[in-house]
């Protein structure tokens, strides 16, 4: 099967697939953008309306697709799912979404596409887990987004905090893309030096340690915080989503911390979380091992314990639900 080399599949034409389309047409860095939705007629719209801009951007196909994009696809970017009805359950919701990324999946590998898959469809550890499971593809070519959004909040309100521009301050946030996620502090480092030393001399950060939870509380919350003002994220997303295509299409060898399924790094094993990882051509190509103490790495297991859990709930309530449908 050919691939045509960077031809980026989106699955989802909402807010958040919408956003990124934008951001991938204005980068230059897809020469073919097909959008793909259960609604046609909302993924024919986005792209016509993205269509109309071609004047101003470099050349670069856009167009309303189908399954049958998968199969000639770089990089396929599944950001569809279900919106939370009046009363409905997380899990029952978790649920739907699972159906509709298995359902995504399946048109992947009937397709034979060569394409490395990122999942963003929340709760999307869990996701890129039941996407990885479904396919049977292997590891490194499906990866979720992860926590590359919450490292990218957690270096801005460092560079707020220390005064400092933000592309100069580096900092991870590990684990799930969730509430358990876990502020590296141990690897975060502004010039070179690690930020407790360099706070230490700067002479802007009084109250260093006192706002080190501060600043955590707000990388966590920042989501509902966004969602409480204007119903739901998309631009942050979409602007990060181009960050990690990107290094798939231009084989950066980045650093970034997508969601990956662990195979022993961090004493973690058979649960898709975040942490920092190489991504080039062929989706995820290492997985960094970094050093943490004691508590991010007792964090960081606690993070994994939950997100095993949540995984051990939907594979009960998929059982349940399958046994209700036998006559």
């Amino acid at each position: 099967m050919n691939v045509t080399k960077r031809k980026v599949v989106i699955v989802g034409a909402g807010d958040v697939g919408a956003s990124f389309a934008y951001a991938l047409a204005q980068a230059g860095l897809a020469e073919a953008i097909a959008l793909v939705d259960r609604n046609d007629a909302l993924a024919r719209g986005q792209a016509l309306d993205l269509a109309h801009g071609l004047p101003f951007l470099s050349p670069v196909n856009i167009h309303a697709g189908t399954a049958d994009d998968y199969a000639d696809a770089a990089v396929i970017v599944i950001t569809a799912g279900a919106k939370q009805q009046p009363g409905e359950s997380r899990l029952n919701l978790l649920s739907r979404n699972a159906c509709i990324v298995a359902e995504v999946m399946d048109a992947i590998v009937a397709s034979g596409s060569r394409a490395v898959v990122v999942v963003v469809t929340n709760p999307v550890d869990i996701l890129t887990h039941v996407a990885l499971r479904r396919s049977g593809l292997p590891p490194q070519r499906i990866f979720g987004s992860g926590t590359v959004l919450d490292s990218a909040r957690f270096r801005y309100l460092l560079s707020r905090h220390c005064g400092v521009d933000v592309r100069n301050v580096h900092a991870y946030i590990l684990g799930e893309h969730g509430d358990s996620e876990v502020a590296a502090w141990s690897m975060a480092h502004v010039a070179g030096m690690p930020i407790a030393d360099y706070c230490a001399v700067c002479g802007r950060c009084e109250g260093w340690r006192q706002a080190r939870e501060e600043i955590v509380r707000h990388v966590r919350d920042s989501a509902y915080h966004i969602i409480g003002y204007k119903g739901s994220t998309c631009y942050g997303i979409g602007l990060a989503l181009v960050r990690i295509v990107g290094a798939v299409l231009r084989n950066e060898r980045s650093v970034l911390t997508v969601s990956s399924l662990m195979d022993g790094a961090y004493d973690i094993h058979g649960v898709c979380l975040s942490v920092p990882c190489i991504v080039g051509t062929n989706g995820v190509e290492q997985v960094i091992r970094g050093r943490l103490n004691d508590d991010e790495s007792s964090a960081l297991r606690r993070s994994a314990d939950l997100l095993r859990q949540t995984l051990t709930a939907l594979d009960a309530s998929s059982a349940n639900a399958a046994a209700a449908d036998v006559p």
